[in-house]
């Protein structure tokens, strides 16, 4: 359980550095160079990813239950996944509404995965790993869109063919990974049961 704390602290204290310790994080970039700042950046963020992986895994061996989810959750869960793969995909698909409406959708997506799996599974490590995404999505979320007010940011639209391009590349990246890659990937097949 410790190397899945270590890496969440690791892998989410390093993607908050940049809207909660702005500051550092542009003496850091100019007294190493950007390039060696985003290398760096790389292989920490790697080494926290594979913590958590590794941490969880660990951790689903011999769980630790705070509650045990009925079936229907399970459910809910993947049709929560939907709107998190959708706003994934309007996060790189310039000039959607999505983007246009909410600013930061890959923050959107992040909080419907975690309470998704939130909502699906009941273990301790699944309440540090989903519940510790979650936070930091809505702190992220939060500070991200007051930014923006503050700075007077805009992320125009540029047509709804943009819209139906993330929603189309959402949906499939949906269904591949929901039916050909969670089970092997994450060892749980979605629709089961």
């Amino acid at each position: 359980m410790l190397a899945l704390i270590l890496g969440l602290v690791i892998f989410l204290g390093l993607h908050s550095l940049r809207l909660f310790a702005p500051h550092w994080r542009a003496a850091q970039v100019e007294r190493l160079g950007l390039m060696a700042w985003k290398g760096i950046y790389t292989v920490v963020a790697l080494v926290g990813l594979l913590l958590i992986i590794w941490g969880y895994g660990q951790a689903r061996l011999d769980p630790v239950w705070l509650w045990v989810p009925p079936v229907w959750t399970r459910h809910l869960a993947s049709l929560l996944m939907i709107p998190a793969f959708i706003l994934l995909a309007a996060a790189y698909v310039p000039g959607t509404h999505i983007k246009a409406r909410f600013g930061h959708p890959m923050l959107l997506g992040v909080k419907f995965w975690a309470l998704a799996h939130l909502l699906a599974n009941g273990a301790l490590a699944d309440l540090l790993l989903f519940g510790g995404f979650l936070a930091w999505a809505v702190a992220l979320f939060v500070v991200s869109r007051r930014r923006d007010r503050l700075a007077a940011a805009s992320y125009p639209a540029l047509g709804v063919s943009r819209d139906i391009l993330a929603i189309v590349l959402g949906l499939v990246g949906f269904v591949v990974f929901a039916l050909l890659l969670h089970q092997p990937l994450i060892g749980v097949r979605p629709f089961a049961g």
